[in-house]
């Protein structure tokens, strides 16, 4: 393989965004041979938001808490994969957004911030998940976020905004995607979308089955078309699911890749599913340790629940990466820093979940009591008036994406930090490179180093269309 001509674009420096970064590699992927063997299906997994720190924590924890290593790291200790880092601009920026970070696999071109799929001058570049479709796969795409959200919409549709989440919905029942489940009912529901259409009519109109809960997964139908909406919002984290128990209907994402897999392997012509660890960019942004670390843990077991089919099954492609980093987290040095991180076991809950449940009428005690109840951690009287003062008023209310309810997260953070030894450098994203695995036929087309738009290309020649 000629590796020089596969990577031209990728050695040069992503800051040249005034040139099409396409134009980089569109003379090496003619290079690319053909694999030795064709894929057949093609997985393609993201844990959103995934700092290399959060993948050492999440098995750093494993190790030590639950006895194991992880999936992801298994994967390299048996040399079962082809490895790399991968060079995440967007067309805007060195820091790119999730929107175009997905347009890049999807699409196969580098667009701007904000963008599914749609060049500088209104270009619209076909996903490739309408590339297979065409070519006669089934189609899906798995999300623990809305499934409406950029991640799974960059794999699918063109538009000029991430945020036209209610149009985007429409657009998956047009294209007639097969299987597409995770959060979002306020786009389906005619009792929360403003304009009162009712998607999921639309939907069932068009033959899909409507999924809303986990018993409803067990019992989805084979071979029909699968929307399954299992929340308002976004999913619950995985640590909330495990431990609130009007919580516990809601599927994993292992639950829902091992449907979506079994709703589509025995098509003829094969499959392709994308399947996303959504809320582990949305820890990464409330700096919350307990909900990163349990959601990568729960996007590793979705891992296992990939390669344990693509073992078996041997014509699938699975390619297991991230987007983009977020918040770049990590464990500090100190006489301590192992006990300090091990006490994150003794977490119970999100922070989301914790901050929300506090009101301006506690009082320290109260305060104190709550915290040591939820985390194991013992608040000086400081550290209790301090994170009291963001609920009475006292002090400036936290913003930040994905914050809502406007919790003082960064402040809640900074205190657990000085308990559990992790450190954040923000509450967004960042432009580090980051890691790609590749298992079965194709994996020998992955070099070192890549761009992201290159996954979209290793996938179309991997799967020879």
């Amino acid at each position: 393989m000629n590796r020089r001509k596969f990577l031209k674009g990728s050695a040069l420096l992503s800051g040249l965004l005034t040139l099409n970064p396409v134009d980089f590699f569109a003379n090496g992927v003619k290079e690319i041979p053909d694999p030795k063997k064709k894929a057949k299906n093609i997985i393609f997994m993201i844990s959103d938001g995934m700092s290399s720190g959060t993948l050492a924590m999440a098995n750093l924890y494993s190790q030590n808490i639950l006895g194991k290593n992880g999936n992801w790291m298994n994967l390299y200790l048996d040399n079962k994969v082809s490895r790399a880092l991968m060079d995440t601009a967007s067309a805007s920026s060195i820091v790119t957004d999730s929107a175009a970070a997905s347009s890049s696999f999807g699409g196969g071109y580098r667009v701007k911030n904000g963008v599914l799929n749609i060049g500088t001058n209104g270009e619209k570049y076909v996903p490739i998940w309408q590339k297979f479709k065409k070519a006669g796969k089934k189609t899906g795409c798995v999300t623990t976020v809305t499934i409406t959200h950029a991640t799974p919409a960059g794999f699918c549709v063109n538009s000029d905004s991430r945020n036209a989440e209610n149009e985007i919905a429409e657009m998956y029942a047009e294209i007639g995607f097969d299987v597409m489940m995770g959060g979002g009912d306020e786009f389906f529901n005619p009792l929360k979308r403003e304009d009162k259409k009712d998607i999921y009519g639309l939907y069932k109109q068009k033959g899909y089955q409507v999924l809303k809960n986990k018993s409803d997964l067990k019992k989805a139908e084979k071979g029909k078309k699968v929307l399954g909406i299992f929340n308002s919002g976004a999913l619950p984290y995985s640590i909330d699911r495990k431990n609130i128990p009007e919580l516990q209907q809601t599927p994993s994402l292992a639950e829902m890749a091992q449907t979506a897999i079994d709703q589509m392997k025995d098509h003829k012509e094969g499959f392709v599913l994308q399947i996303e660890g959504g809320k582990v960019d949305w820890a990464a942004h409330a700096n919350d340790i307990s909900a990163l670390i349990h959601d990568q843990l729960a996007f590793d077991e979705a891992i296992k629940t990939v390669i344990d089919f693509a073992e078996k099954d041997e014509n699938t492609l699975v390619i297991i990466t991230t987007d983009h980093g977020n918040a770049n987290p990590g464990t500090i040095y100190g006489a301590d820093a192992t006990q300090n991180f091990n006490s994150i076991a003794n977490y119970k809950f999100t922070n989301e979940y914790i901050l929300n449940a506090i009101h301006s009428d506690f009082n320290l005690q109260q305060m104190k009591d709550w915290i040591f109840e939820t985390n194991q951690i013992s608040l000086a009287d400081d550290e209790a008036k301090h994170l009291l003062s963001f609920y009475s008023g006292l002090e400036k209310q936290e913003t930040g994406i994905y914050n809502y309810k406007k919790l003082p997260f960064k402040a809640y953070s900074e205190i657990q930090k000085k308990h559990n030894s992790v450190g954040w450098i923000s509450m967004d994203h960042s432009g580090d490179y980051v890691e790609v695995a590749v298992y079965g036929p194709g994996k020998e087309l992955l070099p070192p180093f890549i761009k992201n738009t290159d996954l979209h290309y290793l996938m179309l020649k991997a799967g020879q269309i």
